[in-house]
């Protein structure tokens, strides 16, 4: 990999320039006149055990490019290397072994249950695909995943209408680990909850890790989230990462403009109680991705920007000569 990786021996996933464009096509004839770059040039490694957050503003690419890793999406270039194997070049019965080890949480509790199945064949379906399972055996382990995840065997022959939301994502998470997956990607699967519910499923995330050696690749936009349930952190902003950093060191020190103005979104308490936003660090809206700004991809928005941030796309370089921490700006 690049020079900001350590040993890939030590990564469960190493993901390399990852780049995801879409053609636009126009006219009669559907002539490609540009791209989309959802995603370009995204590289970052996770370690066996470890949990590292993607996080920034909708439509900056952050699921994007977890689709393009698991291959829902094409990807246009780079490498999305598992265990030491390229995925993306991978022929059927590999990308088969794949998908038993790497499952994937979705953001929508509810639209990614199959209203027709009951809560048995939606769990239980992975392992009849790719394990043969049938039978007796079969509700059994659905059971014993339910009751992990909170949920009881009463309900296994219930429909997902009957559940709340809160109730309907653990559903998902029994889903997404029901073939012991190595690592679990999770797509926002918080934010379409009430933040009472959201705590008791990040802590259900958090204790599930800790009981089945899970990695996860936890992708949000609320860095409050984050900071309780993530090791690293990557911040994206217009389909690339502009910083990432060890968890405590990012949220004591965060270096990218960018990142600041994130920060400066959680809301604080004052002595009263009372929760109060932090003083905005940037103005202005995110720049239409089919026409990206020369340069650095911040700077229409950034109070620090020169003609230099204009004109020159800054690399992710490393800033800390102790711990990483990589920044993709010319003024930090």
């Amino acid at each position: 990999m690049s020079q900001d990786t350590e040993n890939t021996n030590s990564f469960l996933l190493e993901v390399e320039n990852l780049k995801t464009w879409f053609a636009i096509k126009k006219g009669l004839l559907r002539h490609t006149v540009g791209h989309l770059k959802a995603v370009d040039g995204v590289s970052f490694a996770i370690k066996p055990g470890q949990t590292l957050g993607l996080v920034g503003e909708s439509g900056c690419g952050k699921t994007t490019v977890a689709r393009t890793i698991i291959r829902l999406i094409p990807a246009t270039e780079g490498k999305v290397v598992f265990e030491g194997r390229n995925i993306l070049e991978a022929d059927k019965k590999k990308l088969l072994q794949f998908r038993r080890d790497v499952s994937i949480i979705f953001q929508d509790p509810y639209g990614s249950l199959n209203p027709r199945m009951t809560v048995a064949n939606i769990v239980g379906e992975p392992l009849k695909v790719h394990q043969k399972v049938t039978g007796r055996e079969l509700t059994e382990r659905v059971a014993a995943l339910l009751s992990k995840v909170g949920l009881s065997s009463d309900h296994l022959n219930r429909y997902p209408h009957e559940f709340s939301g809160g109730q309907r994502q653990r559903i998902g998470v029994a889903r997404a680990l029901v073939l012991e997956p190595k690592l679990v990607i999770c797509d926002e699967p918080v934010s379409a909850l009430d933040v009472s519910i959201q705590s008791q499923i990040l802590n259900l995330l958090k204790d599930l890790q800790a009981d089945f050696g899970l990695t996860y690749l936890f992708i949000a936009h609320d860095l409050a989230v984050v900071e309780f349930l993530c090791d690293v952190v990557a911040v994206m902003y217009m389909g690339r990462i502009v910083e990432r950093a060890g968890s405590d060191q990012l949220y004591r020190n965060p270096l990218h403009p960018y990142t600041r103005a994130l920060m400066s979104a959680i809301p604080q308490v004052d002595t009263a109680g009372r929760a109060k936003p932090r003083k905005k660090a940037y103005s202005g809206e995110v720049p239409s991705i089919l026409k990206p700004p020369t340069g650095c991809p911040f700077h229409p928005r950034c109070p620090l920007a020169d003609t230099h941030c204009t004109g020159q796309l800054p690399p992710l370089e490393n800033k800390n000569a102790h711990d990483e921490h990589f920044v993709a700006c010319w003024k930090c």
